[in-house]
């Protein structure tokens, strides 16, 4: 019977959710929920100078929003906790001194001086940055010693100087590295206190976790992780290590640069579902053709052996598409409910049909932010230069365009009963005793009521949002602009 899954996302509360971040989490969810498993949030906030008030807050709240419910955490509790590092302390130092005693670590007594002078002459030598070893045959009684005389100390990592250690990875697969180019880590800092490669480790074990997912900016530590797991004894979980997320093909996401959080994406009228469907896309390929994805058919689909090697590049046109897709499906009462918001950025007016202009937005909003522009012609017909009317398509010059509209004008004031379905037979009766294109009429009558060369609706649906009096008011001072 094969082993329960369990996995961990362990963030830092370092302020917003990175894309990336979110990407692991959805990653380690799914692995986990694919199989009926574990998914475990553990906030790792060790690193205090880094550490901003509030950022915990963020982490629960975009989960939550992504629909990454948790089974343990630091607010439900567990078997396995307390789930924040900071509140798990006392238990590292005898994890280190049982190492010490084993071989595989010892006690360092350098002081921050003789360290500094070792880089130095290393970086002279151009050597690479590694410590020199000093401490590591001191004998039991000079290592008594000086714990009897206080001298403050680290206890560091032993790494086997000769031969390799290899480790498998889900995407990248076996990695081996020569034992003599890792560095003996520190594991215990002069505080007491883990550092976080050896908390992480031992978090892990006690946790239970079967598959780490992570960035693959850890590669590099996992030789050590693994050196770490085989000095204790423990199973070896195993790794899923993600590619960068990228802006381009040189520049990683940062939101120094001003790239997108989660929360900021949100705020620019996407929707989370579809961020997490792209998210989830964001280096890894589904077999088939299907791209929108519900978190629920994620979870039946995700397989790490679909992750790429190679970065993934944010393609925010790729995003639109797929929140499109999303906006597109919604009802049209949760489509209206989450568009008024920004209808009334532009939009104060109280009489128009909020209906009849939803159902013209949907299928022409990717983004919910595109909607204010689009719309902001209701309230005022901004200025707009007579050339506007000249359409090479429609066969119209803004001379055609008056005829146009000096010919549907009585026709509109005519239509009693205000409706799409009204408007749209009188002016195709009108067009068709002129024996005219539909467009040398409908296009005059878009650009005089609008003043916009784009719009959410055509002519007729505008004048119905717009209301016949309205409507009426703006033809006539389009005749007036243009004769």
């Amino acid at each position: 019977m094969s082993k329960r899954v369990r996995t961990r996302f362990a963030p830092s509360p370092t302020g917003y959710m990175h894309i990336g971040n979110l990407r692991t989490a959805l990653y380690a969810y799914l692995l986990a929920k694919k199989d009926g498993g574990d998914f475990i949030l553990r906030i790792e906030d060790t690193d205090q100078e880094r550490y901003v008030e509030g950022a915990v807050d963020i982490i629960y709240n975009t989960l939550r929003i992504a629909g990454l419910n948790w089974d343990e955490g630091p607010d439900i509790g567990g078997p396995v906790g307390p789930y924040v590092q900071s509140e798990r302390m006392h238990m590292f130092k005898g994890y280190a001194e049982e190492l010490v005693k084993k071989g595989h670590a010892y006690y360092c007594f350098c002081d921050k001086d003789r360290l500094d002078e070792v880089r130095r002459i290393q970086d002279a030598s151009r050597m690479a940055p590694m410590y020199d070893r000093h401490c590591r045959n001191l004998t039991p009684e000079e290592v008594q010693e000086k714990l009897n005389a206080g001298v403050p100390y680290v206890i560091r990592q032993k790494m086997p100087l000769e031969g390799t250690t290899t480790f498998h990875d889900e995407i990248y697969g076996d990695i081996t590295v020569e034992n003599s180019t890792l560095d003996d880590q520190i594991l215990i800092k002069t505080d007491g206190m883990p550092t976080y490669n050896f908390a992480n480790v031992v978090d892990d074990h006690l946790m239970g976790i079967t598959h780490v997912v992570r960035g693959n900016e850890y590669l590099s530590s996992t030789p050590k992780y693994n050196l770490l797991y085989q000095a204790f004894g423990w199973e070896i979980p195993t790794y899923v290590h993600c590619p960068p997320v990228m802006k381009d093909q040189t520049h990683k996401l940062s939101k120094r640069n001003g790239d997108a959080s989660f929360q900021d994406l949100l705020d620019k009228g996407y929707l989370p579902q579809a961020v997490l469907n792209f998210i989830a896309l964001l280096g890894w390929a589904p077999t088939g053709e299907q791209e929108i994805y519900s978190l629920e058919e994620l979870t039946q689909v995700f397989s790490p052996s679909g992750i790429s090697k190679s970065p993934a590049i944010f393609d925010h046109a790729k995003l639109r598409a797929i929140n499109g897709a999303y906006v597109h499906s919604m009802s049209p009462a949760d489509f209206a409910a989450a568009a008024e918001p920004y209808i009334r950025q532009t939009v104060k007016r109280a009489d128009i049909d909020m209906t009849l202009l939803c159902s013209v937005l949907q299928n022409r909003t990717e983004v919910f932010s595109d909607i204010p522009e689009q719309v902001d012609f209701i309230d005022a017909v901004p200025e707009y230069d007579v050339e506007m009317y000249r359409h090479k398509k429609m066969k119209t010059t803004p001379e055609t365009a008056l005829d146009a509209l000096q010919a549907a004008l009585p026709v509109l004031e005519g239509v009693s009963d205000w409706t799409v379905d009204h408007v749209h037979e009188a002016l195709f009766a009108k067009i068709a005793e002129l024996g005219v294109k539909n467009g040398w009429m409908l296009w005059p009558i878009r650009t005089a009521v609008s003043g916009k060369q784009f719009t959410p609706g055509g002519g007729i649906e505008l004048c119905a949002i717009l209301g016949k009096e309205d409507t009426l008011a703006r033809i006539r001072a389009a005749i007036e602009k243009l004769s």
